[in-house]
């Protein structure tokens, strides 16, 4: 009677145990998911890192752009006053949001001369945040991001 028990208990607690395993690598994929997203959630408003009060117009040539989330990049080549070339960064919107609007990849290629209008970084860097850029044939486009508290939302 002892013995059948004993299988009895060795086979319910094996049971246990599985349902454990299970429930435990359950959490571990729930976790790993959740532990995925933290970089999507990790986005920034304009006010932390952009001046509301610092309105900018550059005049410059793409010297690269980059296509990736959560913003896209353009970097441009501005002469300065004194004729030193500085290169910005200019964040835009998502690659995504750009391409609703009509742009893609290859719509801003290396040697394109673009104005932009945006706002400069709090810290003084050669960082912008824009709203619009405008081709050298007059066409011009909203690559600003939404949803983060810029001032060209609060219109």
């Amino acid at each position: 009677m002892a013995t059948k028990h004993a299988a009895a208990m060795t086979a319910g607690t094996a049971t246990a145990a599985r349902r454990a395993a299970a429930a435990g690598l359950g959490g571990i994929l729930l976790l790993g998911l959740l532990g995925g997203a933290g970089p999507a959630t990790a986005h920034h408003a304009f006010s932390a890192e952009f001046d509301a009060d610092r309105p900018l117009q550059l005049v410059g040539t793409v010297s690269r752009t980059e296509w990736i989330n959560p913003h896209s990049w353009i970097h441009v080549d501005v002469e300065g006053e004194d004729g030193a070339v500085v290169t910005w960064a200019i964040e835009c919107g998502a690659p995504n949001a750009l391409m609703r609007r009509g742009l893609n990849k290859n719509s801003i290629p290396v040697g394109t001369e673009l104005v932009i209008d945006g706002f400069g970084a709090k810290n003084g860097s050669n960082t912008a945040n824009a709203r619009d850029i405008t081709f050298p044939d007059g066409s011009q486009f909203f690559v600003g991001s939404s949803g983060i508290g810029a001032p060209y939302e609060r219109r």
